[in-house]
């Protein structure tokens, strides 16, 4: 009874943070936005305080160097990017035409001298497949339009989530102490093993896959600005931002870099094979050197089901939910594997103490007993 009244308080209270999220979605973003700062700033304020440094002091410098950077990023990145971004989105109908044209139109006479016979329904295949990918462009870029106005909304508050992440920064070590002094006794030791192994998730994937991304940004956008493509700083930024969706933001780079150089060099198949040999190399540095390295593979965070996290607290909460999606998807991930386990070592599963399921032999009476 006690473990049937203990989950359905922790499934109230779970319901209850659901709902109070979800109406208080648009009042929590500067406070959510505070504590994630909080959480990536720690570990510097730690560090600095293991050092001698006052944690006041700690906090402030934290805060005061993390603004700095902010605002210098603003001042050089954001001009670029927004001019490249508002060209591109002019020019987008353009570059479909031509790509159009070049597929099914009077110049795919390069197309013929591969396929043969097969021409006419090829071409039809290909303009659907343009046609698709051209709404799929349209779509991404009202979604990164919607995420800019969600950036500046975040930006604007930029007195309120400063100050909450100092408060919280500040006081980090006494809130922490404070909660753990909340934990059940009885359940004390599992609760913290979980929690350090949810820290251990969120802090590999969130910090670890955020230097992949500014990485992986920064090449797209010096490698495809030297290539000569067009728009490059733009289409390699947001291909490695949008690398933070496992797969999603190479292919997204690799479609858009791939249709913008094809529109653009050809038929000087050199130049497009370049634009494409650098999403390769990318791939590659990040499968093999920085994912390893920043990520590492005690995450535990499944490609999928983080994409369908991101998506789903997207869609319930905006951007709120996107802060929130990729601490509750580990620690439900955590949360599965240890009911999982804990199944493995019951009953349930081993089947001691359990019938065997074949009758019982009746016992003996005394006289059978004698006999024997």
């Amino acid at each position: 009874m006690a473990w049937h009244k203990q989950v359905t308080f922790w499934l109230t209270v779970l319901a209850l943070f659901i709902a109070a999220a979800w109406l208080l979605s648009s009042v929590l973003l500067p406070f959510v936005a505070g504590l994630a700062l909080a959480y990536f700033l720690n570990p510097v304020t730690t560090r600095l305080e293991h050092w001698g440094v006052n944690r006041l002091v700690a906090s402030l410098a934290a805060i005061a160097l993390t603004l700095l950077l902010a605002i210098l990023l603003m001042l050089l990145v954001v001009p670029i990017f927004g001019a490249q971004l508002a060209a591109f989105i002019q020019r987008l109908p353009e570059y479909i035409v031509k790509l159009q044209n070049l597929m099914t139109g009077e110049r795919a006479e390069w197309l013929r001298d591969f396929v043969g016979d097969r021409m006419p329904s090829i071409q039809q295949g290909l303009g659907d497949l343009v046609t698709q990918g051209a709404a799929y462009m349209l779509t991404l870029i009202q979604g990164l339009w919607t995420g800019g106005q969600a950036l500046i909304s975040l930006f604007s508050l930029l007195v309120i989530t400063p100050v909450v992440a100092f408060y919280i920064l500040n006081d980090w070590n006494h809130m922490v102490e404070k909660v753990d002094s909340w934990l059940p006794v009885k359940n004390r030791e599992v609760i913290r093993s979980l929690a350090m192994q949810m820290d251990r998730a969120i802090a590999g994937f969130v910090r670890g896959q955020s230097m992949v991304c500014v990485i992986l940004g920064s090449f797209y956008a010096v490698s495809l600005t030297m290539a000569g493509l067009n728009f490059g700083f733009v289409i390699g930024f947001v291909s490695g931002i949008i690398t933070f969706i496992p797969y999603v933001g190479s292919l997204t780079g690799l479609v858009l870099a791939g249709g913008v150089a094809i529109v653009q060099f050809f038929p000087d198949y050199t130049m497009i094979a370049v634009v494409i040999g650098i999403f390769i190399f990318g791939q590659f540095i990040e499968g093999y050197i920085l994912s390893p390295k920043l990520v590492g593979d005690s995450v535990g965070l499944h490609p999928v089901w983080l994409m369908f996290a991101l998506l789903a607290f997207g869609y319930l909460l905006g951007f709120l939910g996107l802060l929130l999606a990729v601490p509750l998807a580990a620690a439900v991930g955590v949360l599965v594997r240890f009911a999982i386990s804990r199944y493995l070592e019951s009953p349930l599963y081993t089947g001691e103490g359990e019938p065997s399921g074949a009758p019982p032999e009746p016992a003996l009476t005394a006289p059978e007993v004698r006999a024997h």
